[in-house]
């Protein structure tokens, strides 16, 4: 089987972005392929940093879900030289990927994939529903409505899975563990106990409880202003409350569709004054969003969705005018 552990290996760890892509990649895989005791290594949305956590380790297995091959690449080949054995699967920008008998990728970068889609492709589409549900959490709406018609699923059922995306996914937002409802990786333990995300949708009290956290924070998030608007392209601002990191990235997401011909930007004030900012390209156009970020410090993402972690205040005015330089 493509996506089997390394024979004899000494331990399983099993790394995730704690957003709906990344937990729905993982819990397609661990459906197919068991492991109950693997070790889970995740975090917030933005801490993607995760295979520096894996210290000391060799001749174990490693599963790499939605988390930047690029940004791990120190932690990637030390892993590596140590015998162990890494499957990655991203569709982040992955930088020169290391030529190694030890790792199996799958990275695609292409805008209209996400994580869950290159699992589903992987496992021949054996738990396609959760992989929808990663494609709708990662606003992937298009891509996600249309292989779910074809599977003649009900606009009801495509409601429901884009429901549970967007909820497991507006639980990975915040600067740290404490600002979300759930720790990402109890999550991903609630929802592995479900082979059916509609058994999910209409049993588990942990999807109520987000239901309920998201209409309060999303009711704040829409009564702010716009900041700044060019063109098409809106640029808004939050307050540093935990409601405000929570709900950043789904709102980021509800903007976007909301007007496909143009880009959009959050910043959210951090706790040490500097700013996190979340960009959104146009759904029309799902470009250059990665480019942008990675131009300033911490920065970085996808062609369609990009962030920059830690902006200097005294760099908004510079960010801004690139903002509008790169989709005007």
């Amino acid at each position: 089987m493509v996506l089997s552990r390394k024979q004899g290996a000494l331990k399983q760890y099993d790394v995730f972005n704690g957003d709906a892509d990344g937990i729905c990649a993982l819990h397609q895989l661990r459906l197919a392929d068991p492991a109950p005791e693997a070790e889970l290594i995740t975090g917030v949305k933005r801490d993607i940093n995760l295979l520096s956590r894996i210290e000391e380790v060799k001749n174990s297995s490693i599963a790499v879900f939605d988390v930047s091959m690029h940004t791990n690449m120190n932690s990637l080949e030390r892993l590596l030289s140590g015998g162990n054995e890494i499957i990655y699967i991203d569709h982040h920008f992955p930088g020169d990927i290391p030529q190694s008998a030890g790792l199996r990728h799958h990275v695609n970068p292409d805008p209209d994939v996400c994580s869950a889609l290159i699992v589903d492709a992987l496992l021949d589409g054996k738990f396609r529903l959760w992989s929808l549900c990663g494609a709708f959490g990662d606003n992937l709406d298009k891509i996600a409505n249309a292989i779910g018609a074809g599977m003649g699923l009900s606009s009801i059922d495509l409601d429901r899975l884009q429901e549970t995306g967007e909820l497991i996914n507006y639980n990975s937002y915040g600067a740290q563990v404490k600002d979300l409802f759930f720790p990402p990786e109890d999550l991903y333990r609630a929802i592995r106990e479900y082979r059916s995300p509609f058994d999910f949708f209409e049993r588990s009290k942990t999807l109520k409880t987000l239901k309920v956290g998201f209409e309060s924070d999303m009711s704040l998030a829409l009564s702010q202003p716009e900041y700044k608007k060019y063109g098409r392209n809106r640029v808004f601002r939050f307050p540093g409350s935990p409601w405000a990191r929570r709900v950043s990235g789904v709102f980021a997401n509800l903007k976007a569709r909301e007007n496909p011909g143009g880009a959009h930007a959050l910043i959210t004030e951090n706790r040490d004054e500097t700013l996190r900012i979340s960009v959104r390209a146009p759904l029309s156009d799902k470009q250059g969003a990665d480019v942008l970020c990675r131009s300033f410090p911490s920065g970085g993402g996808r062609a369609s969705a990009a962030g920059i972690n830690a902006l200097p205040p005294a760099l908004l005015d510079d960010f801004l005018t690139k903002f509008d330089q790169t989709y005007s």
